[in-house]
C-alpha cells in the first residue's frame, strides 16, 4: 500500500512539474542570438500560438507555449531558450505583477502584416529594416508608390519608410553623384513613374504619397522611419502645396520666399525648422544634428530612456533591450535637433555630449509612429557603394533590436500611453 502511495505522489509531482512554457530569455549573457529571437515569437503568432512579451524582465523576454515544433525551431534559429513549467511560469508572472516591479506582461495577440515602402529592384542590405526582417526571418511586402497612390496600404498594420527623399530632391545627392550613372538612371526613372500617376513633377509625387502615409497612420496605422525618411517625410507634409525645389530637381525655379509658407502644423514630429536652400549641401534641413556634432567615434553612444512598463507600455516595449547604452551611427539624417522636436512627441533615447535626439515617437490620429536617426546600427558610417552588413556577425545588435521592436509592438494587445 505505502509504495502504491509513492508511486501515485511521484506520478502526480511529474504532472506538476511537467514543462508548459518556453522563455526566450533576452539578457545580455544568456541568449546568443536577439535578433532571431523576435522572428521565432514572430513565427508563433503567424501560427496562432499565445504569447507574451515580459517587459524589463531579463532584457525583455518572451514567454511562449511549450511545443516540439517551437523548440525545433528554435534550434535551427540558434535561438536560445529555457523550459519552465506551469510552477515556474506562475512564480515569474506573479514577481512581474508585483507593483514594486517595474515590469509588465503585455500579451501579443497577432502577427502584424508588415509592409516596407522601398523601390522596385533594392537589395536587402540597402535598408536597415529590410535586412534586419530578413534576418529575422520575419516576411514583409516590399510596395512602392504605385501601391501607396491606390489605397493598398489598407493591407497592412505597420509600414517601414525606406531612406526616400519625399521632397523630390532625389535625396539631395546632387552635388556628389549628378554625373553618375546610377544618379541618372534612377531621376529619369522617378520623373517616368510620376507622369505615369498623373503628376507633373516628382515632387508633387512624392508629396501625394506622404499625404497617403499620413492618413494610414490617422487611421491607426503604425509607421516607423529611419535616416532621411524622417525628416523629409515632416518636410514634404509641411510643404504642401509649395515648390522647395531648384531647377536642377523639378525644371523650374523654387517658389520665392517658401520658407515662410511652411505649415509646420501639418508635420508630425517636427516644428519651426529651416530648410537648406542650396541644391549642393547634402542637408534638408536643421532638423538634422549631422554636421553640428562633434562626437568621435569611440564615444558615440545614445541612452535609452526608462518608463513605467505597468503605466506606459508603449515606450517601454519600444525601449526593450539588453542595454539602455546603444552605440551610436550616422546617416544623411544621423539625429534630431531636440529644440525642433514637438512637444506631445516622446523622445526615448538621447546622446548627453550634446543633447541630440536619436529615436522619437509619438500618436497621430489613431496611429503611431516612430522616428530612428542614422542608417545602419552596426556600421558608423555607411557611404554609397560600402558592402553590406552581415548580420551573423551582429546577433545581439542593441540598435537592430530597437527596430525589431517596432516590427513587433502592434502584435501588443494596446494600453492608453500615459506619459
Amino acid at each position: 500500500m505505502k509504495k502504491c502511495l509513492v508511486y501515485i505522489f511521484i506520478l502526480l509531482l511529474s504532472f506538476t512539474a511537467k514543462a508548459s512554457f518556453i522563455l526566450l530569455p533576452m539578457d545580455e549573457t544568456t541568449q546568443q542570438n536577439h535578433l532571431k529571437a523576435y522572428g521565432i515569437t514572430y513565427w508563433c503568432l503567424s501560427r496562432d500560438y499565445k504569447a507574451s512579451w515580459l517587459l524589463n524582465y531579463r532584457g525583455g523576454s518572451f514567454l511562449l507555449p511549450d511545443a516540439d515544433e517551437i523548440r525545433k525551431e528554435c534550434k535551427i534559429r540558434g535561438v536560445s531558450f529555457e523550459i519552465l513549467s506551469d510552477t515556474e511560469e506562475a512564480s515569474i508572472l506573479n514577481d512581474i505583477s508585483s507593483p514594486s516591479q517595474n515590469m509588465e506582461s503585455v500579451i501579443l495577440e497577432k502577427a502584424p502584416k508588415i509592409a516596407v515602402y522601398t523601390p522596385k529592384g533594392k537589395q536587402p542590405w540597402d535598408d536597415a529594416v529590410t535586412l534586419v526582417l530578413t534576418y529575422a526571418e520575419i516576411p514583409f511586402t516590399p510596395i512602392y508608390d504605385e501601391e501607396v497612390l491606390s489605397d493598398q496600404l489598407l493591407l497592412y498594420d505597420w509600414l517601414h519608410l525606406h531612406h526616400e527623399d519625399f521632397t523630390g530632391q532625389y535625396g539631395k545627392f546632387y552635388s556628389a553623384y549628378k554625373n553618375t550613372p546610377w544618379y541618372i538612371e534612377q531621376k529619369k526613372d522617378a520623373e517616368a513613374l510620376a507622369v505615369k500617376l498623373g503628376y507633373p513633377k516628382v515632387s508633387q509625387e512624392k508629396g501625394a504619397v506622404a499625404k497617403k502615409i499620413r492618413d494610414f497612420v490617422i487611421g491607426g496605422g503604425f509607421m516607423f522611419a529611419m535616416c532621411s525618411a524622417t525628416d523629409s517625410f515632416d518636410i514634404a507634409l509641411s510643404a504642401d502645396g509649395v515648390d522647395i525645389c531648384e531647377a536642377m530637381f523639378d525644371g523650374d525655379a523654387s517658389e520665392s520666399n517658401y520658407q515662410s509658407k511652411l505649415n509646420y502644423g501639418n508635420s508630425f514630429a517636427f516644428k519651426n525648422f529651416t530648410l537648406e536652400r542650396k541644391p549642393e549641401v547634402y542637408e534638408f534641413s536643421d532638423i538634422d544634428m549631422t554636421s553640428k556634432r562633434r562626437i568621435p567615434m569611440e564615444k558615440d553612444y545614445f541612452s535609452l530612456m526608462e518608463f513605467s512598463a505597468k503605466w506606459d507600455p508603449i515606450p517601454s516595449m519600444l525601449c526593450q533591450n539588453h542595454t539602455q547604452l546603444v552605440k551610436g551611427f550616422m546617416g544623411q539624417t544621423t539625429s534630431f535637433d531636440t529644440d525642433l522636436i514637438k512637444s506631445n512627441v516622446l523622445i526615448m533615447g538621447t546622446c548627453e555630449l550634446n543633447g541630440e535626439s536619436r529615436y522619437i515617437h509619438g500618436e497621430k490620429g489613431k496611429g503611431m509612429f516612430t522616428f530612428f536617426g542614422g542608417h545602419d546600427p552596426e556600421d558608423f558610417q555607411h557611404q554609397v557603394g560600402d558592402p553590406p552588413t552581415v548580420l551573423d556577425l551582429h546577433p545581439n545588435s542593441p540598435g537592430y533590436r530597437l527596430i525589431l521592436n517596432n516590427v513587433l509592438f502592434p502584435a501588443a494587445r494596446k494600453k492608453k500611453l500615459k506619459t
